[in-house]
């Protein structure tokens, strides 16, 4: 059962925690509630939105002959941003919002490319977060490069709503095929094309042969696949959508399980249309009957609303305990105060066996502001809880101040137990409001997340330090896609000092945040003694922060103007006799409106889930849309009764990580410590300028530099350029925070329960090379337990036959690996070893796997399938076309220089 591990898993959204709440449904073969949104930063222009419409139709059309009539797009939504000018025709937005879209138009960061690409860091099979088109992209003709606009949407849907992955390498651009030729990596085939280096200089171009590297047998870098123009083949659409007959995926007959490309590592070799038809979409979807098309998609122009909050407070009788009222009014006070958006609408009402309207709609436009509404954070607690009644109320606050339930927020918190609350789901649902539930303790209703999962809304827990209520808070933040507005949380520590103790800690401010910075320290019994240093050795005393007046023990310190950018110290004395719990709290915004800030977005990969099944944490640190990458990511997971999981969170390309360097760092989650409900928090860090920024992106449609048209060679306009120092840029010391929401376990064992289920992670990055007459391997080690701890030891076997299948594995030779002691996972394994099987002729090519068994002696799956050739070439060696014998002799037509123009 075990042994074939597939991770079911939800991923959230950019820029959101938990489980993406796409509001895509499939009915009757047709697509509804796509969500197509324009990013504020956006220059208003009308013909964006109407190619928007056309690659939309274009899309439909494509994909319902890919998909062999059985699905369509029927309705779309075109998410205006609120930047752009009021128009009669623009409709008034529910639930959808920039944060939840399942494509969003930004333009790229750094200005570097347009190629269209899907954020996807799940498993096989599972959804990604979204598509990110440019405008540049949407609006120049790109014909040549990509092929049409709807066909490349197809190739990003796919990866968007299906889980597949790119048929092509750009790593790995060519590979020597089981029948010793030299193939572009592709899929399938049957795609023809010619391999050439091509040097371009002013307005002239002229190509070189491919030349072959002596250790690998493959071609030396630049070497590039250029297709024929003209095809048979129709697949695949994840390999070369461009093309003009490519008009399927591939399918198990036309399927290329050789390549070295990113479908066949994650799929175990499956391909892409099996994968589709494997997923929710296509259980229940048959073909439409008949010849007719589907009907063209409607669509609908929304432009986004200023946004509305109303907070939902709990203030029954249970909130007395364990300072829960003062908790929350000290995080409600953050959140009024640092967090929600200036001009944002908000209003506050409280519950316990009925509702009370404090204030109506405010709108947040200064100091006076905030402060009348913090002034209405309830003092006393008793009485019992509803629920429901707290929601009521909330809509009333919100349609009395002539607003629309429809796309406004409620944040409700509460820790009661209501056995009544689905009693109102009807109407939350009809609503159409966005609610975000926070459980604070062990106690909170039990179907408080449905409220979540059902109005798209984030879902957390809390459990008894003011920081979690805090972090969930934070997290609360604008959907409207404007990251310079969001405030960004540098500290969040929560310290228990004992009668009379000093405690110092630091936080690095960096150049990209700095506006609207505030330090604040809350207390349980007795305000401490404080005292901050900024990185020019300016001091803030006690004195300097401000104390609120309803007596919710905090106090607070806004720094003028822009924080200097450097190391900030911060020492806190408890001055009481007595331990007392203490936080320090940091919050930011971006330095300026055209600075965008580094970002940390974190989630499970599940909202839910059910021993024994594992899950991921994962985290994407970004600046813009360009990763960050070398920084230690370290994520917290605590349970309903304090227990806490500390895991550092990895980019190897290993283990739970699907690629190396793309900034999403991730782990599996195994430590169950009983059932209910487990919240997650965020660190990222990066000390000693280790930080650096990539400018490659995954998962996109691939740039085809050119086409053979009857024998010449036509070129593309070439792609913008990265220099080798600026491929990866570095990114200076900074610290981040972010709650990752709130999921809910069940059928755990109980806590102390060791027993091992989990076998060792799934190596996925064998390689295996000839030095004489010796193989040499290296991989990344897996763990004891998936991708942690230390794997008891390795099951390797070779064979000069692809190992396609379980029965080819355990038939192949086995290797002696008694000298090979494994490592800690997330290390780099080297082994050598000799192949005694035959004399070893040039040309032998070898085939190697390798399985790890952990102390239980459960059995990771099988690896990847890594080849070893021993290759001698000649002195001057051949230069095959594509598909062509390694023995065979040069292709004619590459001796020549041709001298090519670019259009």
């Amino acid at each position: 059962m075990l042994l074939g591990l597939k991770v079911i898993l939800f991923l959230a959204l950019h820029l959101l925690p938990g489980m993406k709440s796409s509001m895509v449904n499939l009915n009757n073969n047709g697509y509804d509630g796509i969500v197509i949104a324009i990013n504020p930063n956006v220059t208003e222009d009308e013909k964006l939105i109407q190619n928007i419409k056309e690659m939309v139709t274009e899309a439909s059309v494509y994909l319902f002959h890919a998909t062999k009539r059985r699905v369509y797009f029927r309705t779309v939504n075109i998410l205006i941003p609120m930047t752009w000018k009021s128009k009669s025709e623009y409709l008034m937005p529910k639930q959808e919002s920039y944060d939840q879209a399942d494509v969003i138009v930004a333009n790229p960061y750094l200005k570097y490319g347009d190629d269209p690409y899907t954020l996807q860091y799940g498993q096989c099979g599972e959804k990604g977060q979204y598509i990110h088109f440019t405008p540049n992209f949407l609006l120049s003709n790109n014909l040549p490069i990509y092929g049409s606009r709807g066909r490349v949407f197809v190739h990003e849907w796919a990866h968007l709503r299906w889980g597949v992955f790119d048929e092509y390498n750009e790593d790995r651009p060519f590979y020597i095929s089981s029948k010793n030729t030299v193939e572009a990596t592709r899929c399938s085939t049957r795609i023809t094309g010619k391999n050439m280096v091509f040097q371009c200089q002013g307005g002239s171009c002229i190509t070189k042969p491919c030349r072959r590297d002596s250790q690998t047998g493959l071609y030396k870098a630049k070497c590039t696949f250029i297709p024929e123009k003209s095809q048979t083949a129709r697949e695949s659409i994840m390999f070369m959508q461009s093309l003009d007959s490519v008009t399927e995926f591939c399918t198990a007959k036309t399927h290329n399980t050789e390549a070295p490309n990113l479908q066949n590592k994650m799929c175990n070799r499956r391909s892409t249309w099996d994968v589709i038809m494997a997923s929710d979409d296509f259980q229940n979807a048959s073909p439409m009957t008949g010849r007719n098309l589907p009907p063209l998609p409607t669509f609908s122009l929304l432009k986004a609303k200023q946004r509305v909050v109303c907070l939902v407070l709990d203030k029954s009788g249970s909130m007395n305990s364990e300072f829960r009222l003062l908790r929350m009014n000290q995080a409600a006070e953050v959140y009024l105060i640092q967090i929600i958006e200036k001009g944002s609408l908000v209003g506050m009402v409280t519950f316990e066996s009925s509702a009370t309207i404090q204030n109506n709609l405010i709108e947040l436009t200064d100091e006076n502001t905030y402060q009348n509404i913090t002034a209405n954070l309830p003092q006393v607690a008793g009485g019992g809880t509803s629920i429901c009644s707290g929601l009521k109320a909330g809509f009333q606050v919100i349609t009395q101040s002539g607003q629309s339930t429809s796309g406004s927020e409620i944040v409700l918190l509460t820790d009661g137990e209501d056995d009544k609350i689905s009693s109102c789901f009807a109407e939350v649902k009809r609503s159409g409001a966005i609610i975000h539930t926070i459980a604070l303790g062990p106690s909170a209703a039990k179907e408080l997340e449905a409220l979540s999962n059902m109005t798209g809304g984030h879902r957390f827990f809390a459990h008894k330090d003011i920081n979690g209520l805090i972090d969930a808070f934070s997290r609360v933040s604008s959907r409207s896609g404007n990251i310079t507005q969001q405030a960004i949380q540098l500290e969040s520590k929560a310290l228990n000092i004992t009668g009379g103790k000093w405690i110092i800690g630091t936080v690095p401010v960096d150049s990209t945040v700095g506006d609207d910075t505030f330090f604040v320290v809350t207390w349980t019994i007795q305000k401490p003694e404080i005292l901050l240093q900024d990185p020019k050795g300016k001091k803030y005393k006690t004195s300097d922060f401000r104390e609120e007046k309803l007596n919710i023990r905090s106090a607070r310190l806004q720094i003028p103007g822009i924080a200097e950018t450097g190391t900030w110290t911060y020492s806190l004395h408890n001055n009481y006799e007595n331990s007392q719990m203490l936080t320090v709290t940091v919050t930011t915004r971006a330095r300026s409106p055209t600075t965008l800030p580094v970002i940390v977005n974190s989630h499970m990969s599940q909202n839910t889930a059910h021993y024994p099944s594992p899950m991921i944490v994962y985290a994407r640190v970004s600046q813009g849309f360009l990763p960050v990458l070398g920084i230690n990511v370290t994520a917290f997971i605590e349970t309903e009764d304090g227990h806490q999981v500390i895991l550092e969170l990895r980019d190897n390309g290993a283990g739970a990580d699907i690629v190396k360097n793309d900034g999403i760092y991730s782990r599996y989650f195994t430590h169950y410590h009983g059932n209910g409900r487990y919240s997650l928090k965020v660190h990222a860090q990066a000390r000693k300028s280790t930080a650096r920024l990539s400018l490659r992106q995954q998962n996109k449609a691939l740039y085809i530099p050119g086409y053979i048209d009857n024998d010449k060679i036509i070129l593309n306009p070439p792609r913008p350029e990265v220099k080798d120092d600026m491929a990866e840029a570095e990114v200076e010391d900074f610290s981040r925070l972010t709650s990752g929401g709130s999921f809910t376990v069940s059928g755990a064992p109980p806590p102390g329960d060791n027993t091992h289920v989990f076998p060792p992670s799934k190596i996925t990055d064998l390689e295996a090379k000839f030095k004489e007459d010796h193989i040499q391997l290296s991989w990344t080690a897996p763990g004891n337990v998936l991708d942690e701890g230390k794997a008891k030891s390795y099951i390797i076997r070779i064979s000069k036959h692809f190992l396609n299948r379980q029965e080819d594995f355990d038939n192949a030779t086995l290797v002696n690996t008694s000298s090979l002691i494994p490592k800690g996972a997330g290390s780099i394994e080297n082994f050598e070893f000799k192949q005694e099987l035959s004399k070893i002729e040039n040309g032998t090519k070898f085939y190697i796997a390798i399985r790890a068994i952990n102390e239980a002696n459960l059995v990771s799956e099988i690896s990847n399938i890594a080849q070893a050739t021993k290759l001698i070439l000649p002195q001057e060696p051949s230069v095959p076309a594509l598909g062509t014998k390694i023995s065979g002799i040069r292709l004619a037509i590459l001796g020549l220089a041709v001298i090519l123009s670019v259009f």
